[in-house]
């Protein structure tokens, strides 16, 4: 995806192809070094097994895991390799471990870059407005997973409902789905025939039950922001550590990333500098955990999203 989708007067162009160049090397360390702590903190999982200490290795391990949509969000824009079928190889396996489908993903994102915050066109904004309720009930994933799962049986059946996928792919998103459930169909075979729980407790229980810690980013990116078709005033940035923006791949940098999304997550942080305090200009920005908190307090105080205009920033510091 190499749109621009902000007046590209905020940085020079000649800058903006520098920024913009990929690296297979760069990109190599990111997911073997996503990947690799993830196999650490598998290892110490089954090490913990039996004792307390198996909880915090639990969560972390199940943090980690979430997070890999990180990798395959940036591997939808083909810019983590310079060489690009290496970006469609690793987002389709990062896919199949998120029962997230790549080509279903790279679709929706498209739909919700082209049109960030369009309630008739973004691909991100296919719901009902929250209520307090169903927001909880996405943020701590029995709606989210419920809606996931049903997708990929609805599109293996041959039903593509979504309004953002051109006729020219549902064929893709249905083979993609059948690929899908009989590679999951495959694994559970294979774990009843050998009596083993491991795709349980290394992959999907700790997927499953931390997916509140990676809803922390997804829901903070937009959510309370005006719907104006302005990338600047519709899209937040989030205020966090740089642990957590190494393994989300800084993708808290998230006004920058809408703005240029050609340029490679590495080079987020020099783009946001850039464009921001280069300008003397801020983007909306908050905490997770202060996001939560006002997200909350405004859904609870009255019937939810449908009270606030659309064209009002309803969730702010």
């Amino acid at each position: 995806m190499e749109e621009v989708f902000v007046r590209t007067n905020l940085i020079k162009p000649g800058r903006l192809h520098e920024l913009s160049a990929r690296s297979n090397v760069k990109g190599a360390i990111q997911l073997c070094g996503h990947f690799g702590a993830i196999g650490i903190s598998g290892w110490l999982l089954y090490l913990t097994q039996g004792t307390w200490a198996v909880v915090p290795v639990f969560l972390v391990h199940g943090i980690l895991l979430n997070f890999l949509y990180a990798g395959q969000h940036e591997l939808c824009h083909w810019t983590v390799f310079r060489t690009r079928p290496l970006n469609e190889v690793f987002g389709r396996l990062i896919g199949f471990l998120m029962i997230y489908p790549r080509d279903f993903d790279l679709i929706q994102h498209t739909a919700h870059h082209r049109h960030t915050q369009d309630w008739a066109k973004d691909g991100e904004l296919a719901r009902p407005r929250y209520t307090l309720l169903s927001y909880l009930m996405w943020f701590f994933g029995p709606s989210y997973w419920y809606t996931r799962i049903a997708r990929i049986l609805r599109m293996a059946a041959g039903r593509v409902t979504e309004p953002y996928i051109p006729e020219a792919r549902k064929a893709d998103v249905i083979r993609e789905a059948r690929l899908h459930l009989a590679g999951y169909a495959l694994i559970a075979a294979a774990s009843v025939a050998a009596g083993s729980w491991a795709a349980v407790t290394y992959w999907l229980a700790p997927l499953v039950l931390t997916k509140f810690v990676h809803q922390m980013q997804n829901t903070i990116e937009h959510l309370g922001l005006s719907h104006e078709q302005n990338i600047l005033v519709n899209t937040r940035t989030t205020r966090t550590n740089a642990l957590m923006r190494l393994i989300c791949w800084n993708m808290q940098y998230h006004t920058a990333h809408h703005a240029f999304p050609g340029v490679p997550f590495h080079r987020l942080p020099q783009l946001h500098r850039e464009i921001f305090d280069g300008n003397n200009i801020a983007p909306n920005s908050m905490t997770y955990l202060g996001f939560q908190a006002r997200l909350w307090r405004a859904l609870a105080a009255g019937p939810g999203e449908v009270a606030y205009a659309d064209d009002r920033v309803w969730v702010r510091d």
